[in-house]
């Protein structure tokens, strides 16, 4: 029974003692230092060797500008036994918080003597400066820690405290010592790196980088230099510099190296960077012995021609498809291939028929669930394109049933969604979208979101829901690459249904369209009632950044970029957007971006 009482009792006192480290935390970060000096207080009287409860109380004196009370606690900790040397760093940083330098160095100097005892204290003597900014105390202590143990190697530690003092070369030649002699990985220290680079080429940090491996390069040759160069030329969007450097690996590193090259082609494409992805995929293509990269290759080239897509461009294409199916037939190591031709025949030919019976043939061969899954995906955008909604649901349902936890089976949902939708089933939609609100997608449960909300707003207001037939209607001859006419028939919208809930709809999907008919004028001109008129509603940070895209990337004007994305920094932190317009934002201003 003492036993039973005795657990009990140890329980509780450590379930108080939980909920006490708790509070005192939570308190501190919301800035009640009057409140957490009170628990802190009493953890360190339960637990005096805790060196973070004795920290934190002594931060909470720090705060409150209780100097005396915070240097009486240091004091009996120094003069104790089994004394941890960052005390002594406390202690004195609380005579430089007080403006007593002679003092504060007196006990900064006594914890660098406490490595001679043990090496080992140099890690924790070196963060701890740091942590203060004290950049060269925390030198002193990794130095001191290694000569006296040539087995600790803090040298990352070092390279990254040159960088904060600004000795930006110095900071650079030691990460890449570091690289060259295996001492760290090229990813881990070009994440270090990367916080100094610009995106600007002229930057003086860049420059010194760049100056920095060309030194490197000429002192010992080796593919490292290339592939940092590399990496340089891409933060600064050069792709074509990047495509010279990777050249070179490519010729040392034979087909190993290929897949940089596909990456960079990629970056270049989404970049819009179309003459230096097309002089990459021709590369590849041209170079490659393994018949899928090189396979990969040409059907990235068709996309690039695809952009701009007149008739006698799709006569091109059809051409290079009818070669590369002469060459690669239908077969199981070629999926993309077919797929890719289906998607043509379809959404550019606007032949859906023969592209129906290319992916059912696929679904005939001996593949795994996932590839199986894959062609049913665009099988059923074909399908949906053809109006043939009920059969383009059914293989939707197959995916999400066989890959429920998968984003393509939850990509599938939102598909069986937008297709009810499109059909006007405007309740099924709905009960599918609320379940994918929760995907672990952001992007599907964003999307979702916003259709999901389209719909409830729209069937409120109107209960014979005409505006919304519109809409969906509308929405579904974009979807079927009828541009033109899904304009007109916003257009219909707005000069037709003036103030109601869909009219904020109507202008940004009619914008979204009018972009990729090239329409820049009117598509600014849409954004801009927008985020006007409807700056309180869900859509005005899409507008906001749509507009901010547009002027950086196609209408050049970054300061009016600057302002929309900046819009969107204040005024929408819970949007979807708002991490990508904070970079994008960073990087007009010329900061440094991670």
């Amino acid at each position: 029974m003492r036993l039973l009482i005795s657990i009990l009792i140890f329980s509780c006192s450590q379930l108080l003692v939980s909920q006490e480290d708790f509070l005192a935390k939570q308190y501190f970060e919301d800035g009640a230092f009057d409140k957490a000096v009170v628990f802190y207080e009493k953890l360190v009287a339960k637990n005096p060797m805790r060196t973070d409860y004795g920290e934190g109380l002594v931060a909470c004196y720090q705060q409150l500008e209780q100097y005396d009370k915070a240097e009486e606690f240091l004091l009996k900790a120094v003069n104790g036994q089994n004394i941890y040397p960052t005390m002594l760093i406390e202690l004195g940083y609380n005579y430089t918080l007080q403006d007593q330098p002679e003092k504060a160095t007196e006990y900064y100097n006594a914890a660098l003597q406490k490595i001679n005892e043990n090496p080992n204290f140099g890690y924790g003597l070196g963060y701890r400066f740091q942590k203060y900014a004290l950049l060269d105390y925390a030198i002193k202590a990794y130095s001191m820690a290694m000569e006296l143990n040539p087995k600790l190697d803090y040298n990352f530690q070092k390279a990254r405290i040159y960088g904060e003092q600004g000795n930006i070369e110095q900071m650079y030649e030691s990460y890449l010592k570091l690289i060259s002699e295996g001492k760290a990985s090229q990813a881990n220290v070009l994440r270090n790196i990367n916080d100094f680079i610009s995106s600007e080429a002229e930057n003086p940090n860049n420059i010194k980088f760049k100056k920095v491996l060309l030194q490197n390069a000429q002192r010992s040759p080796d593919i490292l230099w290339n592939e940092l160069l590399s990496w340089l030329f891409v933060q600064q969007k050069q792709f074509k510099s990047a495509f010279n450097q990777e050249k070179a690996i490519y010729k040392r590193g034979g087909e190993t190296s290929l897949q940089r090259l596909q990456g960079l082609g990629k970056m270049a494409m989404e970049e819009q960077d179309v003459d230096t992805a097309k002089e990459v995929f021709v590369y590849i293509s041209e170079n490659s012995a393994d018949a899928v990269v090189a396979l990969d290759a040409q059907l990235n080239l068709i996309e690039l021609d695809l952009l701009e897509a007149d008739d006698k461009v799709l006569d091109k294409v059809q051409k290079k498809f009818d070669e590369l199916l002469g060459v690669y037939g239908y077969e199981m190591e070629t999926l993309q291939l077919q797929i890719a031709y289906a998607k043509f025949l379809t959404f550019n030919k606007n032949n859906p028929e023969p592209a129906i019976g290319i992916l059912r043939q696929c679904l005939e061969l001996p593949l795994n669930n996932y590839s199986k899954s894959y062609i049913k995906s665009t099988l059923g955008d074909i399908l949906v394109y053809d109006r043939q909604f009920n059969q383009a649901l059914i293989y939707f349902s197959q995916i999400q049933k066989d890959l429920k936890n998968d984003v393509l089976g939850q990509d599938a949902r939102f598909k069986v969604a937008q297709t009810s939708f499109y059909k006007g089933d405007f309740d099924w939609a709905l009960t599918q979208l609320k379940i994918l609100r929760g995907s672990t997608s952001q992007l599907i449960a964003n999307d979702a979101m916003q259709l999901s909300l389209l719909i409830s707003d729209n069937s409120l207001e109107d209960s014979t829901q005409t505006a919304l037939k519109k809409y969906a209607r509308a929405d579904f001859l974009a979807y079927q690459n009828k541009k033109k006419d899904a304009v007109e028939l916003l257009e219909d919208i707005l000069q037709n249904h003036k103030g109601e809930k869909i009219e904020d709809e109507a202008l940004l999907k009619q914008a979204q369209i009018l972009i990729e008919l090239k329409d820049y004028e009117k598509a600014e001109f849409n954004y801009l009632k927008i985020v006007e008129f409807y700056a309180n509603d869900i859509l005005a940070d899409d507008a906001n950044f749509a507009l901010a895209e547009l002027y950086r990337n196609i209408l050049e004007q970054p300061e009016k970029a600057k302002a929309h994305y900046e819009k969107i920094i204040y005024n929408y932190q819970d949007s979807y957007f708002f991490p990508l317009a904070r970079r994008n934002f960073r990087m007009l201003r010329g900061d440094s971006i991670n």
